[in-house]
């Protein structure tokens, strides 16, 4: 049909390929591009880890390595935008290799392809200052993809205020657990942080931009502050006490990063690149992506708004999306030994079974409810003591909790643990991403039984790796009676008594 004279185009609906759609940003944005009319095609590793996500089913879904130039090829054919939201983390060089390496692939990829545009999130970088190595890498990728022969758009941002970003997690959690603080000199620094929804909203509004447009953007909010003043306001909209801070100027990036990492659920790996980013200066240099995509009425979303929205989020127990949906480096993906298809070599297993009275649907709410603030329903100090261990060594620890309460979906973090397999009301098996000398699984089996009564099997599975595997898996059998036959006796308690969180879906909109 012809436009009305004076009627503005409606901008025609794309095919969005998504990468990273796994992580914090990619998962928040492929319902957004869904609402905003666009085909949209995620690309994965591990197509089974979006199977529960409440926008699986709209999405087609490609399974490619991001360092695989024809499997990424294969993915972006047909695409009109390229959403580009992979980051490595680590330290030393190898990440920059990494980045470099699935920056160039996606950037040949994307040119053969014949891809209207790629859109790369980066990080703010300030020209007159010694980069941090990550930001020094955001940069390189940066000018790798402007560079592919593709139309692109860089959006630059600084601290991202969200429920469950690896940011706002740090900030909430130095601030609401240490009324006195010393801190490292990087308080100090000038930051302009941004709302996870005018990020959402940015990127959405650059599937659309014109094809001449071929650059980077500054994104911030409408404040600029210190990451001291950060956690002052914090305290105000959170209704805390003002905090007493003293910063001092021995606390080095790496010592801050175990610092962070002691007191947040933020492992070191993941605190330092966040805590040696925050020593730039990272405030916005112009607002140019306003004639483009430009501000709502009511004006970019503010900090102390951006906070009270996002602590609503965790309160509410909504939270969509957390900093631990994205993969830990380094966590193995070697299929589950089983007798069908494993090739030998030594497996230990521990298997316990207990009959309940309780129904089936009462002991499933207590399965997929354990862990984060229910705990493991047994000797509640030793799995703490294993969390510092792993925390001790550059593990994540216990502290990753959970995103919800009482749902979960395949893919996402439980602790120092990751959902791999869910059948609703059946089956839990989980996936050890704590650090160990092999690989380890925790499954749970609910089976209803002729006369009423239901049956949890429980198995704990480790392959070792090397003789100090085996030592590993000797030294703590004595521990194994009180640790996993008092799971099993605790989870049916608590089912046969009902004191396991009511069941609820929570899914959420952008905070």
């Amino acid at each position: 049909m012809a436009e009305t004279e004076g009627t503005p185009a409606v901008p025609a609906a794309k095919t969005c390929l998504v990468t990273g759609a796994t992580g914090y940003i990619g998962g928040r944005l492929v319902p957004e591009l869904l609402a905003a009319g666009h085909r949209v095609r995620v690309m994965t590793r591990s197509p089974e880890r979006l199977r529960d996500h409440p926008w699986a089913g709209d999405v087609e879904i490609a399974r490619a390595d991001a360092g695989d130039p024809e499997a990424v090829a294969g993915a972006c054919a047909g695409v009109d935008v390229v959403y580009y939201l992979i980051h490595a983390l680590g330290t030393g060089s190898e990440f920059e290799d990494t980045d470099r390496r699935t920056a160039q692939v996606m950037a040949g990829a994307a040119r053969e392809a014949g891809v209207g545009r790629l859109v790369y999130l980066s990080g703010l970088d300030p020209d007159d200052e010694e980069l941090s190595p990550h930001l020094r890498s955001r940069a390189e990728v940066a000018a790798i993809l402007l560079g592919s022969g593709v139309p692109t758009v860089v959006l630059r941002a600084a601290v991202v205020l969200g429920s469950g970003s690896a940011s706002f997690e740090m900030l909430r959690y130095l601030t609401e657990r240490l009324p006195l603080m010393i801190t490292p000199r990087w308080v100090h620094s000038r930051i302009q942080p941004i709302a996870i929804r005018d990020v959402l909203r940015y990127l959405v509004g650059c599937a659309t931009l014109p094809s001449d447009v071929h650059r980077c953007f500054d994104i911030g909010g409408p404040d600029v502050m210190t990451y001291l003043e950060m956690m002052q306001r914090f305290a105000a909209v959170d209704g805390l006490s003002r905090r007493r801070i003293l910063p001092v100027p021995v606390l080095s990036p790496a010592l801050s990063s175990h610092w962070v990492g002691v007191i947040t659920p933020v492992p070191a790996s993941i605190a330092r690149p966040l805590v040696e980013s925050l020593r730039n200066t990272v405030v916005c240099s112009e607002h140019d992506i306003a004639r483009y995509v430009p501000d709502p009425p009511e004006g970019l979303l503010g900090f102390d708004d951006a906070v009270r929205l996002a602590v609503q989020r965790v309160r509410d127990q909504t939270v969509a999306t957390r900093w631990s949906s994205a993969s830990v480096p380094g966590a193995p993906s070697d299929p589950l030994p089983t007798d069908p298809d494993w090739a030998g070599g030594t497996l230990y297993l521990d298997e316990k079974s207990r009959l309940t009275d309780a129904s089936p649907e009462d002991l499933w709410r207590v399965v997929e409810g354990i862990g984060g603030d229910s705990g493991w329903y047994s000797f509640p100090l030793a799995w703490e003591v294993r969390g510092w261990l792993d925390r001790a060594v550059g593990g994540v620890g216990l502290r990753r909790g959970r995103r919800s309460p009482s749902d979960l979906y395949v893919g996402e973090a439980l602790d120092f643990w990751r959902v791999e397999e869910l059948d609703e009301g059946r089956l839990l098996r989980l996936r050890a991403e704590m650090r160990l000398p092999g690989l380890a699984w925790l499954e749970f089996h609910v089976e209803p039984q002729e006369d009423g009564r239901t049956l949890l099997r429980q198995k704990a599975t480790f392959k070792p790796s090397g003789l100090f595997g085996h030592l590993y898996w000797r030294v703590l059998v004595p521990f194994h009676g009180p640790i996993f036959g008092g799971m099993i006796r605790n989870i049916c308690r608590a089912a046969e008594q009902g004191t396991a969180a009511s069941v609820g879906s929570h899914r959420a909109q952008a905070a």
